[in-house]
């Protein structure tokens, strides 16, 4: 299996529909673990069987990240993202879509996402903020990277209930990349974010997500 980013294997290899399907009852797993009232021993069991699957799974991974070569791909991370990752079972199942210069996403936010009770965790509004205004600069060919993101809640996001992302690329004044996103339940916005995204070149780029060794002096991305 060839090598992928930070050592592991290529995830394009590893979307195959199998490996899917296990997501999505890891996801099931970890959303029922966090509201079941089972009594402890019903528990014990449980965690005895995950316990055997754990070490069988475990037989088929890389003692450490470090016995692969480093490889930065972006291609590699997409699908292990924490909000859009196919491979990452705690990231919340959304459908997205890019059309006329906007990046909608819709879904349901889970149990893992909770932050006060029955309400998604402000740092999971933060992430999928970063993570979708990011792929609407990618998506509209202006690709940047974070430099700075002001978030607006407005009122708790709700678990469990449908609601809407959107994000788009506002302007673009040189290397800098300006852009905004909300958030919504039914007809209530829940969340505003404007991003300051900066251009950092073709050079820079390849040391962050190619193949060259990254220089060590660190970098203020805001030009």
């Amino acid at each position: 299996m060839e090598a992928g980013s930070a050592g592991y294997p290529d995830a394009a290899t590893l979307l195959t529909p199998a490996r899917l399907a296990l997501v999505t009852l890891t996801r099931r797993f970890v959303d029922a673990r966090l509201t079941a009232e089972s009594g402890d021993t019903e528990m014990l069991d449980i965690g005895a069987d995950l316990e055997r699957l754990v070490d069988r799974l475990e037989t088929h991974a890389p003692l450490s990240t470090e016995a692969r070569p480093m490889e930065r791909r972006h291609a590699d991370y997409l699908p292990r993202s924490p909000l859009v990752g196919e491979l990452n079972a705690v990231a919340p199942p959304f459908s997205w879509e890019f059309r006329d210069g906007r990046l909608r996403a819709e879904g349901v936010f889970g149990a893992a996402h909770e932050g006060p009770p029955g309400y998604v965790h402000g740092g999971w509004i933060a992430l999928a903020f970063d993570e979708a205004l990011g792929i609407a600069n990618v998506a509209g060919s202006n690709p940047g990277m974070t430099a700075r993101l002001t978030i607006r809640y407005r009122r708790p996001t709700p678990l469990r209930v449908p609601v809407v992302l959107e994000a788009w690329t506002e302007r673009v004044e040189g290397r800098r990349i300006h852009t905004v996103g909300t958030i919504s339940a039914g007809d209530e916005l829940t969340a505003q974010a404007e991003g300051i995204f900066v251009n950092i070149g073709q050079q820079r780029a390849l040391e962050y997500f190619g193949e060259r060794p990254a220089t060590p002096e660190p970098t203020d991305p805001l030009p």
